[in-house]
């Protein structure tokens, strides 16, 4: 499903549609291995963070050979998988060696559910977007079972104001709480969440996403290519393949 207008994103969606599917890559014969480039004295390129001309937030070296492009949806469970399973390895054996940057833009699937978390996880600011992204797939056991009425919930806040209603899902799927205790106000919060500017600028990244070929989540791209892969173990292949 591909989300190209605020009003298609409003609309009451089916839980995890455009969540998953792909990822059968046929192994290919391993690049000439990528230097390992040094960070700056005194850190690691996990620490070096900004955003992106389209949309995202990128760690790592701002140079990397590899450029690992994930475009993602915060309740999509396929990509909250790749998350548990490969965040930590891929930051550790990967980006801090400065042969891989990692950049996640926003793909809501989901439609008025998916705007919550998305702006909440860029209300703090640069540094602590890539931990906050990483919990929050981590606490989808605890956010699922919430959607399971997604779309009869989303029917009684229908002709509500888009920020209203990404106020009424950020409240029912435990997401304010999850701020305040990572140290957000509550006030923060909720200004976030009625940000007009920040939503118009979420349904352009996913009009891009949709032209650069997105369909669902997650989708990855290795140095603009996009990849037939959504596991952590694809997605390995694919940066070993490279050279990594």
């Amino acid at each position: 499903m591909i989300v190209k207008t605020l009003a298609a994103a409003l609309l009451p969606l089916v839980l995890l549609a455009g969540c998953g599917g792909g990822g059968n890559e046929a192994p290919t014969a391993p690049a000439n291995s990528v230097a390992a480039v040094a960070a700056p004295a005194g850190q690691d390129w996990s620490q070096t963070v900004s955003t992106t001309e389209g949309g995202g937030y990128v760690m790592g070296n701002p140079d990397a050979p590899l450029k690992l492009l994930e475009w993602g949806s915060r309740l999509c469970p396929t990509c909250g998988a790749f998350a548990n399973a490969g965040m930590r390895p891929l930051i550790d054996n990967y980006v801090k060696s400065g042969k891989v940057s990692y950049e996640f833009r926003e793909f809501l699937v989901h439609g008025a559910p998916d705007f919550a978390p998305a702006l909440i996880g860029r209300c703090a600011g640069t540094q602590p977007f890539f931990p906050m992204l990483e919990e929050m797939f981590a606490a989808q056991p605890t956010v699922l079972p919430k959607m399971e009425d997604a779309g009869q919930f989303q029917q009684t806040i229908q002709d509500q104001p888009p920020g209203r209603q990404f106020t009424a899902w950020a409240e029912k799927l435990g997401f304010i709480d999850f701020a305040k205790q990572r140290g957000l106000p509550e006030a923060q919060v909720r200004a976030c969440l009625t940000d007009q500017k920040a939503i118009d600028a979420l349904v352009k990244y996913m009009d891009d996403g949709a032209k650069a070929g997105v369909t669902g989540t997650p989708s990855f791209f290795l140095n603009g290519k996009k990849l037939d892969a959504v596991s952590w173990q694809q997605v390995e292949q694919a940066l070993k393949n490279a050279g990594a």
